[in-house]
């Protein structure tokens, strides 16, 4: 049902099914289509009164019908994330489009918020079938054993996946170790069995001056 053309743009072949995209990203689409616009990164009320109390924005899109859209937005690279049942937790920036079979809502990160800094939670997408995610460059999958736990710039952070426990440290970051850092700084680390996600650019955030 996902397919890349090129690595910036989205293609999703429908036949009657529906798939659930970040608002404004269609680019084009062919056949016929029918458009509904969803309030909340999460499901129900929860997830909407998370959505307002951490000031984060993600307004998505219901399309369904028979053709193909294509998707993108702001020529970011786009990475195909197969899930058999598991949970992909993902900023919701770089959450660009989800199977309709997908459960998406909220999760609760940490005293130290969300890797960008704007809030308590992040983007859930659990179940069976295939989402996409956008990055700043090409993505790169890191892979963390229970040996070789991962310490991340959360600037460069996109999204994790499998048994992994999520931790804040403060007082250090990447900037600070060359002398460019300032004020309060985080990382965050990764221990357990899981993937990360990183893209090779780095967003706004407030880790180098809290």
């Amino acid at each position: 049902m996902f397919r890349l053309q090129g690595s910036k743009v989205l293609a999703v072949d429908m036949t009657g099914d529906a798939v659930r995209a970040k608002n404004g990203s269609m680019v084009a689409y062919d056949g016929q289509m029918a458009f509904k616009k969803m309030s909340g990164g999460g499901e129900g009320i929860r997830g909407m009164v998370t959505r307002r109390l951490t000031g984060e924005q993600m307004t998505m899109m219901e399309v369904k019908g028979h053709g193909t859209c294509w998707f993108a937005d702001r020529a970011t690279e786009i990475n195909l994330v197969g899930l058999q049942g598991e949970k992909l937790y993902v900023e919701s920036s770089n959450l660009l489009a989800t199977d309709a079979g997908l459960r998406t809502g909220t999760s609760f990160t940490g005293l130290r918020g969300a890797s960008q800094g704007n809030g308590l939670f992040t983007t859930t997408v659990e179940g069976h079938g295939q989402a996409a995610i956008m990055s700043d460059g090409p993505a790169v999958v890191l892979r963390v054993s229970p040996q070789f736990p991962l310490t991340v710039d959360p600037g460069a952070y996109v999204a994790h996946q499998g048994n992994l426990r999520q931790s804040f440290q403060s007082g250090v970051t990447f900037r600070t170790l060359v002398g460019e850092g300032g004020g309060e700084a985080f990382q965050i680390r990764f221990e357990g069995d899981g993937l990360v996600y990183v893209q090779p650019s780095e967003r706004n955030t407030i880790a180098g001056d809290v």
